[in-house]
C-alpha cells in the first residue's frame, strides 16, 4: 500500500487577475498518474460546494508543482512562471514520479 499525503490543489481561473482558489485534498495516494488525478479533479470540482459556479465550470487542463512543503516558495502571486518543463505534471507519470511527494 502506497502512503497517502494532503495536496493542495490551486484553481487558476485567470492569471491576469489573479483569480484562483485554493482547494485542499486528503489521502490522495502518490502512485496514481496525474491523468488520473486530473480526471478525479475535475469530477470532484464540478460538484464541491463552497465553489462558485464559475470554478465548478472552468475547463482545466493542466497541473503544476508550484511548492513542496518546507521547501522554497515562488513569489509570484498566482503561479510560478519558470521551470515549466520540470513542474507541469505529465498525463503517464505517477504522482511520485512527476514531484509530488511526501515531507
Amino acid at each position: 500500500m502506497s502512503p497517502e499525503v494532503t495536496v493542495t490543489v490551486r484553481l487558476v481561473r485567470s492569471f491576469e487577475y489573479r483569480n484562483f482558489r485554493p482547494v485542499v485534498y486528503h489521502g490522495v495516494d502518490l502512485e496514481q498518474t496525474a491523468q488520473q488525478f486530473l480526471d478525479y479533479l475535475k469530477k470532484d470540482i464540478a460538484v464541491r460546494d463552497g465553489l462558485p459556479p464559475p470554478f465548478r465550470k472552468y475547463m482545466y487542463d493542466t497541473m503544476k508543482i508550484i511548492h513542496q512543503a518546507h521547501g522554497a516558495k515562488t513569489n509570484e502571486l498566482v503561479v510560478g512562471l519558470e521551470d515549466d518543463d520540470k513542474l507541469i505534471l505529465r498525463s503517464g507519470q505517477t504522482l511520485r514520479e512527476a514531484g509530488v511527494g511526501e515531507i
